[in-house]
């Protein structure tokens, strides 16, 4: 059972571990932030990190939301804030995930700084984590976004409808719309289990399809990630 004195020991010791190590550590890789979230410098999109702490009753987990906006969408959403905050889906990002979908292990990782000599170590293998996979993911990402593998099929702008449309169905908008092999690609922040997404976003690809453009026969949506949710109308 733990005590109120253990407890506090384990609070406090992961209060100074992220105040006097991890947060140091942090910005000497470059990020600019205080307390929880902080940002890569980028003249186009914002870079995000964003510590997420699961507090329980003896120990406080902690992990990483990563999140690309783009400056200017982020201006014209005039939301709360100068800037957005990694730990809040807004629904404007470009990409976002939590570090362990970028890590080897493809899933949720968690650290926890607990009492011993080794306290340190927790902290030291989330920086490498944030080094070594995090930054330089947001680096890519934002990067793609600014050179789109594919051939832009409508502007951002020309995409006002359609998000607007998705917008009203509280389905996250298209972030980019491509042709590639044959087929449009729209990305946006979706989900493969999210049935409201799937059934507008058939609707809206019916919309593209009926257009006639012999460019493409097919309509896939992927997530931030890259990954296949839907092909329409195969499928469908």
């Amino acid at each position: 059972m733990t005590t109120a004195h253990e407890l506090h020991e384990h609070h406090g010791l992961h209060t100074k571990g992220l105040r006097e190590h991890l947060a140091p550590a942090l910005r000497a890789l470059g990020l600019t932030g205080w307390r929880r979230t902080f940002s890569l410098p980028d003249a186009s999109h914002w870079l995000l990190l964003g510590l997420v702490e699961r507090p329980a009753a003896d120990r406080v987990p902690f992990t990483f939301d990563l999140s690309v906006v783009r400056r200017t969408d982020w201006a014209v959403a005039d939301l709360p804030g100068h800037r957005p905050d990694p730990r809040t889906r807004y629904g404007i990002e470009t990409w976002r995930a939590r570090i362990g979908e970028v890590l080897p292990v493809g899933e949720d990782v968690w650290w926890e700084v607990l009492p011993g000599p080794r306290w340190q170590l927790p902290l030291d293998d989330a920086v490498a984590a944030v080094r070594h996979y995090g930054l330089p993911e947001l680096r890519r990402r934002a990067e793609a976004d600014r050179a789109p593998t594919g051939e832009a099929y409508l502007l951002p702008a020309e995409l006002e409808a359609v998000n607007a449309a998705l917008l009203t169905a509280s389905v996250a908008r298209v972030q980019r719309a491509e042709l590639a092999d044959k087929a449009l690609v729209l990305t946006g922040a979706w989900t493969s289990g999210d049935g409201v997404a799937r059934t507008v976003l058939a609707g809206v690809a019916r919309g593209f399809l009926s257009a006639g453009d012999e460019r493409f026969g097919t309509v896939r949506c992927l997530d931030t990630l890259g990954r296949e949710l839907w092909t329409f109308p195969v499928g469908e």
